[in-house]
């Protein structure tokens, strides 16, 4: 559970999510496909969790696809 927070927050880290209001809904975009799609990645820290998340792209939820594109990932 703790890494799955954590994913959320290193794509807040971005100028353009840290504007007030958006970032909760940031927040849980990519909680569900983290944990679909990369479980397995969980322990071996945040770039490999992200890594994971742009190899899964196409399986990806509407809402985690685009904070990704809109992080430029």
């Amino acid at each position: 559970m703790k890494r799955l927070l954590i994913v959320p927050f290193l794509l807040l880290a971005t100028p353009a999510l840290s504007q007030g209001s958006h970032s909760a809904a940031n927040q849980d975009a990519c909680a569900r496909d983290t944990t679909r799609f990369c479980r397995a990645k969980m322990n071996d820290g945040d770039m490999a969790i992200l890594s994971c998340l742009k190899e899964n792209r196409a399986k990806l939820g509407k809402a985690c696809a685009k904070v990704l594109t809109d992080n430029g990932q």
